[in-house]
């Protein structure tokens, strides 16, 4: 399980180390993705396939699901951690995350989230005020 925030740079070349934390439950090879929020989704091996199968289950004939489907896909890559800890993320997936200098890696239970550091500020400005809200929803639903 993925949790905790850390507070990373990205070097000029676009290299990233990843918390040593992470790297243990990440593996030597795994999947980084567009994600939801303007972040990156950042996947094990194991949780990337049972994610691939359940979206090659949905309906191609619906346009939401092929959308999502080409967008989560077409921006997907695997990543190699260096002797250093660090991993190159591409530059296409730099420029969707707004990616520049310092960033912070989230850890979500199954996966890693990469933001920008100020929309990760804002996103938890905006979460924090909507928390007790959310929490309230969720013990309605018996979570």
């Amino acid at each position: 399980m993925f949790m905790g925030e850390y507070l990373h740079t990205i070097d000029g070349k676009g290299r990233l180390i990843v918390p040593s934390k992470f790297r243990e439950a990440l593996g030597e090879r795994f999947i980084a993705t567009k994600g939801l929020d303007h972040c990156l989704f950042v996947y094990p091996q194991e949780e990337w396939k049972i994610l691939e199968e359940k979206l090659r289950a949905l309906p191609f004939t619906q346009q939401d699901a092929r959308a999502f489907v080409r967008f989560f896909f077409s921006g997907a890559t695997e990543c190699e951690i260096d002797k250093q800890g660090r991993i190159l993320l591409p530059a296409n997936l730099r420029e969707y995350a707004q990616l520049d200098k310092d960033v912070v890696l989230v850890g979500v239970s199954s996966r890693v989230e990469i933001w920008s550091q100020g929309l990760w500020a804002d996103y938890s400005r905006q979460a924090e005020d909507a928390y007790a809200s959310a929490a309230e929803s969720l013990v309605n639903l018996g979570i």
